[in-house]
């Protein structure tokens, strides 16, 4: 019951979104932890992959469940501004200006160009249905050279360019997500709360170099 009534609630969708943030942003420190073995070689980052897919039934529940995360994170973010929006149907004749940024106001559009580049990112890398061949970085056997798989891909600057692309919407949305964040679960108060949004940004812009180095550093032959 207490739970169909935080279901109900703006304030408990927004702690649905909350949580599943929590969730997804955990993953996308890991997931460039694993990235970056990358850097150390083709037997590394091939290695990091084998372990993944060895992992088994255990890697498809990590994956379902982080499905659901992200099924909620989206959803709940769909429905809280339309939600908002509706609750204020008529333009105001003069905007009032308020103290915000950039990534506050285009939270919902960062947030759906992130969902297209990830949708993009598992076509490419995961199910390799766009981009480069396959046969180009795999075997006779269909085992896949996760290294030169990454090298070639990233050899080409249109793919280069996506990628940009898709990591400023990152950026953008992990700016503000991170300290909205802990303002929503009631983990701050209004002193400590800039401090937390100084932090998030940090945070975000630290994830953003993190993940950029990956093309770039390939793309200007720094890993081959």
């Amino acid at each position: 019951m207490q739970l169909m009534q935080l279901f109900r609630s703006s304030v408990g969708r927004k702690l649905f979104m909350a949580c599943s943030g929590l969730m997804l942003g955990g993953f996308v420190i890991a997931h460039l932890l694993g990235n970056t073995t990358l850097f150390a070689g083709a037997a590394a980052i091939n290695a990091y992959a084998e372990q993944l897919h060895k992992l088994g039934p255990l890697l498809w529940v990590f994956r379902l469940g982080l499905l659901g995360a992200f099924a909620v994170h989206v959803g709940f973010g769909i429905w809280l501004t339309l939600q908002n929006r509706a609750a204020k149907p008529m333009g105001y004749a003069k905007k009032s200006v308020q103290r915000t940024s950039l990534a506050a106001e285009t939270m919902i559009y960062s947030g759906l160009a992130l969902l297209a580049f990830i949708v993009y990112h598992l076509l490419h890398f995961t199910l390799r249905k766009v981009g480069l061949d396959p046969t180009l970085f795999s075997d006779a056997a269909g085992k896949v050279d996760v290294f030169r798989m990454v090298v070639l891909s990233f050899q080409q600057l249109p793919l280069v360019a996506i990628y940009a692309g898709g990591l400023a919407a990152l950026f953008l949305h992990l700016s503000h997500g991170i300290g909205s964040i802990f303002q929503t679960l009631g983990t701050c108060n209004e002193q400590l709360l800039p401090l937390l949004r100084r932090a998030g940004l940090l945070a975000a812009a630290a994830l953003l170099a993190g993940y950029l180095s990956i093309p770039l550093l390939t793309y200007f032959g720094f890993v081959n």
